[in-house]
């Protein structure tokens, strides 16, 4: 399941955000968003979700204008770790983690043994089943974020989209979770879409890049093709080398300082 964009456009009280962007996000793929901050990359993925609608061109999902898709069947296809999660509400963290199943749910329906079960093998793919009773409203950021990954992996959904989903994560907690999409996306066919500031965390796990840079696609493709040096001097101002890393078996991005 992947998207296509066709010229899209959109503003913020008149202000272009995106202007002419053109994407194919293949299903299956791993692809990572990065880009100076205020380039787009959240509204980008805010129109993937259909939580914002541009102001001209087209998203099709799986050949389907996204705004023929039924509220209840996008949730069946479409999940997203936001990079904030406000919850003010004391909810367990197993209670938040079941909102991903809410979709699959009739209305006014009690959760299946499925769902139960499902909810139960995320809390411990995700690394959170030992808080699985705590209140989210105890928990620290990084702890709320662990858990509003795990919700999104318990929606089972063909496309995961993460808005910088592992910025309040330490090191070992994101290599998990990373892991585990990139996992759904070798051995499931699944598709995943994050949005990076870490250049090294989106060389290490996703296979396609879109550079972003005022609003626009500066450059896209396999990330072996696209993360260079040229490409991230002219989207970043900044000096790198690139080089493969056999410890990661990944290219990985060294920067110069500006005095040197």
């Amino acid at each position: 399941m992947g998207f296509e964009l066709d010229d899209i456009a959109f503003a913020f009280a008149g202000r272009p955000v995106l202007d002419g962007v053109s994407l194919a996000l293949e299903g299956g793929r791993f692809h990572g968003i990065v880009g100076p901050n205020g380039c787009g990359k959240t509204t980008l993925v805010d129109l993937l979700c259909r939580y914002r609608r541009p102001l001209r061109g087209a998203i099709r999902l799986g050949g389907r204008r996204l705004p023929d898709w039924p509220r209840r069947q996008l949730a069946r296809e479409i999940a997203l770790v936001p990079q904030n999660f406000y919850i003010n509400f004391p909810f367990t963290v197993r209670d938040v983690v079941m909102m991903g199943r809410h979709p699959y749910i009739p209305r006014f329906g009690s959760p299946s043994a499925h769902d139960v079960e499902t909810v139960e093998r995320v809390l411990a793919e995700a690394g959170v089943a030992g808080m699985a009773g705590r209140l989210v409203t105890e928990l620290s950021g990084g702890e709320r974020q662990r858990v509003v990954f795990a919700r999104a992996l318990a929606q089972d959904t063909p496309v995961l989209v993460l808005d910088e989903a592992t910025s309040n994560l330490d090191v070992g907690h994101a290599v998990r979770l990373l892991g585990l999409a990139a996992d759904q996306v070798r051995h499931q066919g699944r598709t995943a879409i994050g949005v990076f500031q870490d250049l090294n965390q989106a060389a290490a796990w996703c296979d396609r890049l879109v550079f972003m840079r005022d609003g626009r696609v500066a450059a896209a493709g396999p990330t072996a093709d696209v993360l260079t040096p040229e490409t991230i001097e002219s989207v970043f101002g900044v000096r790198a080398r690139v080089f493969f890393e056999p410890f990661s078996n990944a290219l990985q991005v060294a920067f110069r300082s500006q005095d040197a």
